[in-house]
């Protein structure tokens, strides 16, 4: 049994390029650093500002709208002049907001960091999806997506259990180490990457190519597919960023013992995404996005059944479910129906899924909060996200992934 895992680990090595594996070993790398902290970053800002929920949470907002903004401008940007610098230079800039960020103390100065977080991490996230896409052939790029996946969380299950028990006696540590693991990353890249951007046509018109936007927002069945996207990530992101504040305020869960759900979370990618991913490749994406919807929309709505520890562990497994079907196929459903010379922007706009939601989702569920009650905030999450495997199931059945 162990000849035959070292035969098909090596076959798995081989089949990819070198560079794949230098950018699966950065990414671990510096998401246990930013998982040390990202998990607990409500419950700080909210322990240092002393302001409402919905006040707090607009800072994700900020941070969203920040993101949205520069992943307009990364797409083109990526694809006139390369991958790589931007990454470098995202990577870093990050990791200058952490150690900012553990200094802040007023409103004004979390809202100014966040925005420069916002903005310098699209630069990484847009640049990496186009050059997995540029380093994979069509063929394999689900799998591509779903290692690269397993590497993050591979770093996320670290990260927070470690993270859980740094804040409790430093915020400070932990932002450091979130710093530290960013950089380290950004100098792996500036080393030993190379560029991956495809020849271009110097026939093409320049301008275009700055641009070229407006032939996406026309592509309807593209945009249709980013807002479903968006829809079914919002419950999730919701849990990521207001489910620690939550239990911690209403049932008294400490930091030291919410980071094991978190780690779970990972823990569950690390283990289950290439298997699930291998079974979800069998069948129609659209089908595979309304499944990982659903799930992601009953882990939100189990949490109002939650009374502590166990049962928002059991909404982190449920939501986990729907993120090992969503996350890879949607992925690698935007890159392959993106053109080569166009990655970057159709990458950014897939990216900008993520960003929106994470904009929409704190405040909305902050509002809910502060207005109906606790409870609200997971019923909304839950009719949020089953509008998204509504219009997963309702669209086209074909598949751009096989091939």
């Amino acid at each position: 049994m162990i000849a035959s895992l070292r035969t098909r680990l090596q076959a798995t090595y081989i089949s990819y390029p070198s560079q794949f594996w230098l950018m699966f070993a950065g990414l671990l790398v510096s998401r246990i650093g930013t998982s040390m902290i990202w998990p607990f970053l409500m419950l700080y800002a909210s322990q240092q500002l002393e302001l409402p929920m919905a006040t707090v949470a607009s800072l994700l907002t900020i941070h969203a709208v920040s993101g949205v903004a520069s992943s307009f401008l990364a797409g083109p940007v990526i694809d006139r002049f390369g991958r790589k610098w931007m990454m470098v230079a995202g990577l870093a800039l990050h990791s200058a907001t952490y150690l900012m960020l553990s200094q802040a103390q007023t409103l004004p100065e979390f809202a100014a960091l966040m925005a420069l977080s916002g903005a310098v991490a699209p630069l990484y996230m847009v640049g990496a999806d186009a050059m997995l896409a540029d380093l994979v052939p069509k063929g394999r790029r689900t799998d591509a997506y779903a290692l690269m996946r397993l590497s993050a969380n591979a770093g996320i299950a670290i990260g927070p259990a470690i993270g859980g028990v740094l804040v409790s006696t430093s915020y400070n540590l932990a932002f450091f180490m979130a710093a530290a693991g960013l950089a380290t990353f950004s100098l792996l890249m500036l080393l030993f990457a190379r560029e991956t951007l495809p020849q271009r046509d110097e026939a093409a018109p320049k301008l275009e190519r700055f641009g070229g936007y407006l032939d996406i927002l026309r592509d309807r069945g593209y945009m249709s597919f980013l807002v479903l996207v968006t829809l079914g990530v919002l419950p999730g992101v919701m849990i990521w960023t207001l489910l620690p504040l939550y239990a911690n305020l209403n049932y008294g869960v400490p930091e030291s013992l919410y980071g094991l759900i978190p780690t779970t979370n990972a823990l569950m990618v690390v283990f289950l995404q290439l298997p699930v991913t291998s079974f979800t490749k069998r069948f129609p994406p659209r089908r595979v996005m309304a499944l990982g919807a659903l799930f992601y929309s009953l882990g939100a709505g189990l949490v109002v059944l939650g009374r502590g520890f166990i049962g928002f562990w059991i909404s982190m497994v449920v939501m986990t479910l729907g993120e090992l079907a969503l996350a890879p196929t949607s992925t690698s459903y935007a890159a392959n129906l993106a053109p080569p010379d166009r990655r970057g922007r159709y990458m950014s706009m897939y990216n900008l899924t993520w960003s929106v939601a994470m904009g929409i989702g704190p405040v909305f569920g902050g509002l809910l909060n502060d207005r109906l009650g606790p409870q609200a905030i997971w019923l909304g999450g839950l009719m949020v996200g089953l509008l998204s495997v509504i219009g997963f199931l309702k669209g086209k059945q074909n598949s751009p992934i096989a091939g």
